[in-house]
């Protein structure tokens, strides 16, 4: 049972970033348990879970051992809302690396072109002005 899977991020950065994730087995689990548990899937599971335990009788009204399951459930999933935080800053980061290199790259392009044009004015002062002084 898998969850909808999202597209492909079209940055770069992104891509790389979602490329190194995929290396390490720890982030694919991580990733697979929060797409899962942030799925409609999910939420049917319980439903139908919750339902069965009662219906079946499984135990008896208070029915604490469901909620001691429940209350562990609800330790990890906080755990893997976190793991999925951390990750969310990670791409931000990723992302604001990203365009502050460009930004970089960028300025060192406008300044070479400033440059080139400054050139370009200077060649055709000095070539204006030799021709007018030869006539």
């Amino acid at each position: 049972m898998s969850a909808r899977q999202r597209p492909r991020p079209l940055d770069p950065a992104l891509r790389a970033y979602a490329a190194q994730r995929r290396h390490a087995l720890e982030d694919r689990v991580a990733d697979a348990v929060t797409a899962f548990a942030g799925s409609m899937r999910f939420v049917y599971l319980h439903v139908l879970w919750f339902a069965g335990w009662i219906v079946l009788g499984v135990e008896e009204y208070p029915f604490g051992l469901l909620t001691m399951i429940v209350s562990l459930e609800a330790i990890f999933l906080t755990t893997f809302v976190m793991i999925s935080q951390n990750r969310s800053d990670e791409k931000s980061e990723v992302l604001a690396d990203h365009r502050w290199q460009t930004v970089q790259h960028q300025e060192e392009q406008n300044d070479e072109l400033l440059r080139i044009a400054a050139e370009i004015l200077e060649v055709t002062r000095t070539s204006s002005g030799s021709a007018q002084g030869s006539a």
